[in-house]
C-alpha cells in the first residue's frame, strides 16, 4: 500500500521472488507512482489510501475474488490501516491493539516509560494554549514535533518561548501535504537530548528480536533534524552496542512489534540509550541497502517472507556481504532555492566506492528550504573500509560536488 521510499525495495524484492504484486495508491500528486515503481506493479488500484473506510470495501472485494497471501504497508502513515486491514482477513500482521503506541509519539513514550526505558521528558498539546503549559512542564531546550508524522516533517528545537510560539504558528500555516496528508497542530513537546544519533534495525520473528544492524545518522544543522547521510554499521564499542540492542529488544516488547521489520532511533548521551521513535516498518532512505551491503540481510525479503506467511530462511537467506561499511550522502544545498546544475558527479560517479548516483530535480526545478526531507536534491551511495573512513568521505563529497 502506497510503496514509497522503501516500497522500491518491497517490489523489487517481490519481482524477483516471483510474486504477484497489487499496489492501492492514490497515484496523484504528492502518492504518484514513479515509471519505475509502475513497471514492479501486476496490478494497481487506484483509489484515496487515505479513506480507510473505502480503502477497505475495494480491499475486502478484491480478497474475496482473488485472496491475497498477505498485505503490508509501503509507508509509515499506513502502519495502522495495515494492521487493521490483516486482523479482517485473517493474514499475518502487527497486533492491533499495538499500532496507536506505534503511529502516536505520545503513546509511544508512555509505553516506553512504563517499560522502565528512559524516554526524553515530554507533554502533549493541541493548542497554543496547551503548549505553553507542555513548555511548563518540558522546559527548554525542546523539540517540537508532530504527533503523527515522518520524515523530520516540522520537527524543530526551540530554545524560549518565542522560538516555540513562531515554530508552532509556522506548522499550523504550512499548507503543504506529506502523501496528501496535513498536519492537525497536536504535537509532542519533548527534552532536546544532546548526543549521537543512530538507528537500528532489524525484525521480529517467533518472539525473537532480530538485530541486523545499527546506523549512524548525519543530520544537518539545528534548529532542524535534516537526515543527509546514514553509515552502516556505527562506530560503537561493545558496551555501548549491547546497551543499544538491550534497549531496542525491550522496546519492541513495550511496544507489542511481534512480526517484521523495525526501525528505531535513538539518541546516545554518554552512550545511555533514549528513544526518538520506533516505525514497525522498513527504513527508508536506502538504509535497507546499506544494511543488505554489509550484512548480507534483506530486510524487504524479511518482511515479504513474514507478511506473507512464507518460510524466512528459504526467501531471505543471509548472503556475503559485499562491502565492510557502506553509507549515503544527501545532496543539499542550502540557501539556494533553485536547481540548475549539478557540478563533479561524473567523477562521482567514476571513483570506484560510488555505487550509485542519483538527482532529484531537473534545471528549473525549486529547492525546497532545508528544513525536512523535502530539501534533498539528490544522493550517492558508497562503500568504505572503515567507519572512519565512509565519514571522511562523506565530507569530501561536500566539498567535490557543488550545485548552481
Amino acid at each position: 500500500m502506497e510503496p514509497m521510499s522503501s516500497g522500491y525495495g518491497l517490489l523489487a524484492a517481490a519481482r524477483r521472488l516471483g510474486i504477484e504484486v497489487v499496489v492501492a495508491s492514490f497515484d496523484a500528486g504528492d502518492r504518484r507512482l514513479s515509471a519505475d515503481l509502475r513497471e514492479l506493479i501486476d496490478v494497481l488500484i487506484v483509489l484515496d489510501t487515505n479513506d480507510e473506510a473505502g480503502l477497505t470495501e475495494a480491499v475486502l472485494a478484491l480478497h474475496a475474488e482473488h485472496p491475497f497471501s498477505g498485505i503490508m504497508p509501503g509507508f509509515e502513515f499506513y502502519v495502522d490501516t495495515v494492521a487493521r486491514l490483516a486482523d479482517r482477513l485473517g493474514l499475518p500482521g502487527l497486533p492491533v491493539t499495538s499500532i496507536e503506541a506505534l503511529r502516536n509519539k505520545t503513546t509511544m513514550r508512555e509505553r516506553t516509560r512504563a517499560a522502565g526505558l528512559r524516554v526524553p521528558r515530554y507533554a502533549e498539546a493541541a493548542d497554543a494554549t496547551g503548549l505553553l503549559a507542555a513548555a511548563d512542564q518540558v522546559g527548554f531546550p525542546a523539540v517540537l514535533k508532530p504527533n503523527r508524522s515522518a520524515g523530520s516533517v516540522h520537527v524543530s528545537r526551540v530554545d524560549g518561548p518565542d522560538e516555540l510560539r513562531r515554530a508552532y504558528e509556522w506548522l499550523l500555516a504550512d499548507t503543504r501535504t506529506d502523501l496528501g496528508r496535513g498536519l492537525d497542530g497536536r504535537v509532542l513537546l519533548e527534552e532536546y537530548v544532546d548526543g549521537p544519533e543512530v538507528s537500528v534495525e532489524g525484525y521480529v520473528a517467533d518472539g525473537e528480536v532480530v538485530i541486523a544492524s545499527v546506523t549512524g545518522k548525519l543530520l544537518g544543522p539545528e534548529p532542524n533534524f535534516v537526515e543527509v547521510g546514514h553509515i552502516v554499521q556505527a562506530d560503537l564499542g561493545p558496551d555501548e552496542r549491547g546497551a543499544v540492542e538491550a534497549y531496542v529488544r525491550s522496546a519492541c516488547s513495550a511496544l507489542g512489534v511481534t512480526l517484521g521489520p523495525f526501525h528505531c532511533e535513538l539518541r546516545l548521551p554518554g552512550g545511555e540509550p533514549v528513544l526518538i521513535e520506533l516505525g514497525a516498518r522498513l527504513a527508508g532512505d536506502h538504509i535497507c541497502d546499506l544494511v543488505e551491503s554489509v550484512t548480507g540481510i534483506s530486510l524487504p525479503r524479511v518482511m515479504l517472507a513474514q507478511y506473507a506467511g512464507l518460510d524466512l530462511a528459504e526467501v531471505a537467506p543471509v548472503s556475503a556481504p559485499r562491502a565492510k561499511c557502506a553509507a549515503i550522502h544527501f545532496f543539499t544545498a542550502g540557501g539556494r532555492t533553485t536547481f540548475n546544475a549539478a557540478l563533479g558527479l561524473e567523477a562521482l560517479r567514476d571513483s570506484s566506492e560510488v555505487e550509485e548516483v542519483a538527482l532529484y530535480l531537473a534545471p528549473g526545478d525549486s529547492i525546497e528550504p532545508s528544513e525536512d526531507f523535502r530539501c534533498r536534491i539528490g544522493h550517492v551511495i558508497y562503500h568504505a573500509d572503515s567507519y572512519a573512513n565512509a565519514l571522511e568521505r562523506w565530507h569530501g563529497i561536500r566539498r567535490e560536488v557543488r550545485f548552481e
